[in-house]
């Protein structure tokens, strides 16, 4: 069944080599195709459902966490998301990689260790 966070062919022909490198030595072993696999992973990100809620023309949700969860220790989701970033910049008409970054003051923690200094409501006086 279509959902409309099922990826086009163009897509998943972008993301697939990613998937294909990631074997081991054992290659698939899944009887699910890995495109239906990250379908579903999609699905649970855009609506927010639970594993257990996912519908049930999906493989089920046990196989789909467990792919989603190896995926994420192995680095796919982070290698996949830069390559998607670099493809978003080129396409904008801009280098792959940025040449420099902002950070603002809310991102950096700027407190250094604290002293022992409390106020101490019982005794009123600061230590």
């Amino acid at each position: 069944m279509g959902y409309p966070a099922n990826l086009t062919d163009a897509q998943w022909n972008f993301i697939k080599p990613i998937f294909e490198q990631s074997r081991g030595k054992y290659g698939n072993r899944s009887k699910w195709d890995k495109r239906v696999l990250v379908n579903a992973v999609l699905y649970i990100n855009k609506t927010g459902c639970q594993w257990n809620m996912l519908p049930k023309d999906f493989p089920p949700y046990t196989t789909v966490s467990s792919f989603f969860h190896r995926a994420k220790a192995k680095g796919i989701w982070t290698q996949m998301n830069m390559q998607l970033v670099e493809l978003s910049r080129i396409s904008s008409g801009r280098s792959h990689q940025p040449s420099y970054a902002l950070i603002d003051s809310q991102s950096v923690k700027t407190t250094g260790n604290a002293d022992n200094r409390d106020y101490d409501g019982g005794k009123k006086q600061r230590d």
